[in-house]
This record gives structure tokens, C-alpha cells and sequence, in this order.
């Protein structure tokens, strides 16, 4: 259930930031905010999530996956759609037990009005992992001035066992730190619906969440999560 959306000919920088401060993140080439989202069993109620960069340490759990994966090739570049990134894109698709866009090219440039877009709204940069010569998964995310927000991870369910959508966002999170941004927004968890859960993996110490009626952000707190929950904002439908 989509509360506000506005359309953009350039989203970026300091813009960007403060949409993201205010609870909006991007779909496709829309910037939407929701405090409900719509599955199979119903509305549930989604609070933002993001990451104080700079209180953030990668503790022993977070760790222990880059080692595992440090025989794998890490690159970061400006994004573009190209043939072999698509190509896996519908490998992970095909594994899918969730609704999803069945393109690459839809998922991140659909304008959600039937009309899909050669350029791209935002600053976004790629994450590659590769083995050996070999893309075994890629994330995707935007750059703001003083923030970064994850758009999309997708990998080849053969590596599985390497949790590569986790460790996308531990690289994430690494490059937000090494460029010194202030926070990372990985989208939304919801407190009943746990598949969203893995975004509370790089932990909960520097974790933030958004209240849309006081339109701040408060440190992580599971009861006040839940007490939030119980207690929805009035005007949720939207303006």
C-alpha cells in the first residue's frame, strides 16, 4: 500500500539524502513511502531501516562471512544493465518463491506508468562478485551525499551456502564506511513477516528505525518496534 510517490527526471545527492531521512525509498525509477505492504496473508506493518555508518563495527558473525568469502572477486563500478548481469538476474529469478520483477531492466528501470526508461533517475553503483571470471552475484545501490541506500541484491542460487545477498550488504556497509558516508538504508523490515529479518544481520548496535509520526528515527528497540505496530499512524492510507 503506497502512501506518497513522486517522479523525478534526477534524484541525487543532498535530494536523495533527504528523502531518505523522511522515510521514502526508491522502486523502480519512483520514490515511494508505505507503512503497510501488501502479501499473500494480508497488510503488514514495515518500519524503515537504516545504519548509523560511522557507530558501526563488523563484529565476530559478520567477520567470519567475509572470510569465507574472500577467495571471490569484489569489484564496484557505475551500474549499467548489460547482458551478463541479466543473464544472472534470471537465473536467480527462476528460483524465486516470491513475487518479483521478471527483468533486471524492469525491476530498477520501470517508471511504474507502463513505460520503461533507457537512463537511470539515480546515482547508482554496482557491486560485483565474482568467481574467478565467473559474476556469481550483484548489489546494487544509490549514492546520495551523505548516504547510501541498497536497491537490489541478486546472486546464482548454486552459491548459496556462501549467503552472497547477506554478504552484498556487509560490502555495502564496507563502502559506506570507506567513503566515509553517514548512513546506509537497506529498505524496510516488518516485525511479523520474518523474510525481511536478514537485514538485521550486520546487527542491531548502530540500527535505526523510522516513526512516521513523529518523523524521526529512534535506536533499534524490538518493544518499541511492536508497541508502534499496535498504535498505526492515522493517517496511513495517504495524502
Amino acid at each position: 500500500m503506497v502512501k506518497n510517490v513522486h517522479f523525478h527526471e534526477r534524484l541525487e545527492g543532498a535530494n536523495l539524502d533527504d528523502y531518505l531521512a523522511r522515510g521514502w525509498f526508491r522502486i523502480g525509477q519512483l520514490i515511494f513511502t508505505t507503512d503497510y505492504v501488501p502479501f499473500a496473508e494480508g497488510f503488514y506493518r514495515v518500519f524503515w531501516l537504516r545504519f548509523r555508518v560511522k557507530k558501526y563495527q563488523f563484529g565476530k558473525k559478520q567477520q567470519k562471512l567475509f572470510s569465507a568469502n574472500q577467495q571471490f572477486k569484489i569489484l564496484v563500478e557505475p551500474f549499467a544493465i548489460n547482458e551478463e548481469r541479466e543473464e544472472l538476474y534470471g537465473i536467480y529469478y527462476s528460483q524465486l518463491s516470491f513475487t518479483a520483477s521478471p527483468t533486471l531492466q524492469s525491476n530498477l528501470l520501470d517508471f511504474g506508468i507502463g513505460e520503461r526508461l533507457e537512463k537511470n533517475v539515480y546515482d547508482s553503483q554496482v557491486i560485483e562478485i565474482r568467481d574467478q571470471n565467473k559474476l556469481i552475484a550483484a548489489g546494487v545501490f544509490d549514492r546520495g551525499r551523505n548516504s547510501i541506500a541498497g536497491i537490489l541484491n541478486y546472486y546464482d542460487p548454486a552459491y548459496k551456502k556462501y549467503s552472497l545477498g547477506k554478504y552484498l550488504m556487509l560490502l555495502k556497509l564496507k563502502y559506506a564506511m570507506d567513503n566515509h558516508y553517514d548512513f546506509y538504508y537497506p529498505g524496510y523490515i516488518a516485525p511479523d513477516y520474518h523474510k525481511f529479518d536478514y537485514k538485521l544481520f550486520p546487527g542491531t548496535e548502530a540500527a535505526e528505525l523510522f516513526d512516521p509520526v513523529t518523523e524521526k528515527w529512534f535506536p533499534y528497540n524490538e518493544k518499541r518496534m511492536q508497541e508502534l505496530k499496535d498504535n498505526p499512524p492515522i493517517n496511513f492510507i495517504g495524502e
